[in-house]
Order: structure tokens, then sequence, then C-alpha cells
């Protein structure tokens, strides 16, 4: 199993990047799909959930209103379209697979299958 993310770069505060996560070797429609960030010597903050069929979502408080999570499974690719973009925002972005978890809960980032490697997000103020 590959999750590939891609996006990440440099952008000024109140820019906007679009993350993107394409899985190989599962089945990815099965599978809830999940971005964390994490910013090197801080714990993995959970960022954002989407359900197997898009039908449910959940985000963090400190992206709610900013971010917006989708997928094509057409594409086996989960999206993370990021505006409003804060330095607090800079960190590096990880997708993560889970074939069981609650998508519209914070227990929705509890339970990773698998993890994709990161890709980074610097917002410069």
């Amino acid at each position: 199993v590959q999750l590939q993310a891609s996006g990440g770069g440099l952008v000024q505060a109140g820019g906007s990047l679009r993350l993107s996560c394409t899985g190989s070797g599962l089945t990815f429609h099965y599978y809830n799909m999940v971005w964390f960030r994490q910013v090197p010597g801080s714990e993995r903050e959970g960022v954002s959930c989407i359900g197997s069929l898009g039908q449910s979502t959940h985000y963090a408080d400190s992206v709610k209103g900013r971010f917006t999570i989708s997928r094509d499974n057409a594409k086996n690719t989960v999206y993370l379209q990021m505006n409003g973009l804060k330095p607090e925002d800079t960190a590096v972005y990880y997708c993560a697979a889970d074939l069981a978890g609650i998508p519209a809960s914070p227990k929705c980032y509890k339970g990773m299958d698998y993890w994709g490697k990161g890709t980074l997000v610097t917002v410069s103020s």
C-alpha cells in the first residue's frame, strides 16, 4: 500500500494551497481518509477526516471554516483545500487511511491502518 501526498509548498499568510493524496495497493473507496500535520518537536495533530464515500467529514477546530476535505474515489485521491493560511499552519502534512473509523467524530483520528509520507507546508507571515 502506498499513499503519496503532494501539493505542499511555501505560501504567504492568507494564501491557499491544495494538498492531494493518492492511494495505491488498497481498495480506496473502502477507507476513511484522514489528514494529519506535525511540527517538528510537537505532537501530531489530526486535521480532517472524510468518510469512505465522502458522506461525512470532521475538522479540527483550528482549521474549521478555512480547510475543506474532499475525495475522488475514481482517482483514488483525497484532497485538502487550505484557504486563509496562517503561519501556525506550517507543518508537515500526512494523509492516512482508516478502514473502521467514524469519520464524523473526533475519534476519526485514532487507529490508522496506513500512512503516507508527508508534504511540507510553510506559511510565511
